[in-house]
């Protein structure tokens, strides 16, 4: 038997030892068995709100089913492959990296962690190709599609989870190469133009651009590392008549002034055409205020992989309005980022036609038709926009160009799925 005293404000157990420890252990229990029903209780709460969640979602267990598997099959190809992929660019890029003194820091975290999701997201048509018929065959061969059908599920409600899932991975495609991945570019392109050796190019020539209004100036050539000019020409125009010309020999950007656009020219000479008249004027410098700067005369490699969507817009119109002509790359650039991650619903349809079949062969010949088809997307695409760059075709026409054809080929083969 316990007894309990009031010491200092607290009750203390009295009684024999085996008493006291017996107690002890009753409370222990009785605690044990408070926490356990309070767990019960919290776990039979949650069960409550994910049966509900589950009763009131729009998505069946079918549409989960097919989401869960796409998904999960895309993103464990692009673990598989990415991870391949680098073991294989290390291997090739070791040599450069010890030739250079690259850091170990900065190949982890300034180029290998921007490599993933770059390439991620490049090759991102090739890994929904790949995990569309990887499962979607799996299913087949299981008669998953065949039990689907016979229980009076169209073919066309089947596909619905498909293009859901389709839409999660282009939305998740366009975010990051819209405005995640262009951050990540500016430290991978630094990196190789500095130990890989790419042949970064450090000048232009012949640069034409419109600086104000009815004001043209030209470049011969353009010096970077300088911040130079050579053979420079600035001209001024009123109703199409030239009013003003200044020739130099050389002007460059003075990058210890704190007003932007201020140029130093030098050996150069003025003429002002009035008229029948024309008054010239030489000089060996001048301090002027020309609204260029050293960005707008170089494009750099890969320079429009490391803007950000709205950064290459307003880049693309600023250039359109000086008259730069060597902006066929950023326009590239900016209509694929939208085109590639439409072609994900596309290139969904195909997969999913190709592989709902039941074959004999298993896996084979819809996997060999589907890697057929997206090399023939890939290069198809490859030359449409090297034909944008190179021959000056409208590039919006030239990277949509293959989504049009090949939604043809997804219409034929939708049509030929199983019903």
């Amino acid at each position: 038997m316990v007894i309990f005293e009031e010491v200092n404000g607290k009750l203390v157990p009295h009684g024999s030892e085996e008493d006291i420890n017996a107690y002890h252990d009753y409370i222990k229990s009785r605690n044990r068995r408070q926490r356990h029903s309070s767990l019960r209780s919290r776990i039979h709460q949650r069960s409550s709100a994910f049966r509900w969640l589950t009763e009131h979602s729009p998505l069946s267990r079918l549409d989960r089913y097919i989401i869960g598997k796409f998904l999960g099959t895309y993103f464990f190809s692009i673990v598989l492959i990415i991870s391949i992929a680098v073991v294989f660019d290390f291997n090739e890029n070791i040599d450069k990296f010890l030739q250079h003194d690259a850091p170990m820091k900065e190949i982890l975290f300034d180029y290998y962690l921007n490599f993933i999701p770059f390439y991620s997201n490049l090759f991102s048509q090739l890994f929904v190709f790949i995990a569309v018929i990887f499962f979607t065959t799996k299913l087949a061969e299981n008669s998953e599609i065949i039990a689907m059908l016979s229980t009076g599920t169209s073919f066309a409600r089947i596909v619905r989870p498909y293009m859901i899932s389709a839409a999660i991975i282009a939305l998740l495609n366009y975010g990051l190469g819209s405005y995640i991945i262009p951050r990540g570019n500016v430290k991978r392109v630094k990196f190789e133009n500095k130990y890989k050796n790419r042949g970064r190019q450090d000048f232009s020539a012949n640069v034409q651009l419109e600086v104000d209004s009815g004001v043209i100036a030209y470049f011969g050539r353009y010096e970077e590392n300088m911040k130079m000019g050579f053979d420079f020409t600035l001209d001024k125009f009123e109703d199409k008549k030239l009013v003003k010309h200044l020739q130099a020999m050389t002007i460059q950007y003075d990058t210890l002034s704190y007003e932007p656009y201020h140029w130093i020219i030098t050996s150069y000479q003025k003429r002002d055409l009035q008229g029948m008249r024309e008054v010239i004027q030489n000089g060996s410098k001048l301090d002027t205020i020309i609204r260029i700067q050293p960005q707008d005369l170089m494009a750099s490699r890969d320079m429009e992989m490391t803007l950000t969507t709205p950064e290459l817009d307003t880049y693309i119109e600023r250039q359109k309005a000086r008259g730069f002509a060597n902006i066929q790359q950023f326009e590239v650039e900016y209509w694929k980022r939208g085109a590639t991650s439409f072609a994900t619903f596309i290139l969904t349809i195909i997969g999913v036609s190709i592989s709902a079949r039941k074959r004999k062969n298993g896996m084979g010949i819809a996997l060999g038709i589907g890697l057929a088809l997206i090399l023939t997307y890939i290069m198809f695409q490859t030359v449409t926009s090297s034909l944008a760059i190179k021959a000056n075709f409208p590039a919006a026409i030239a990277v949509w160009i293959p989504n049009f054809v090949f939604a043809i080929v997804a219409l034929y083969y939708y049509k030929k799925a199983p019903k």
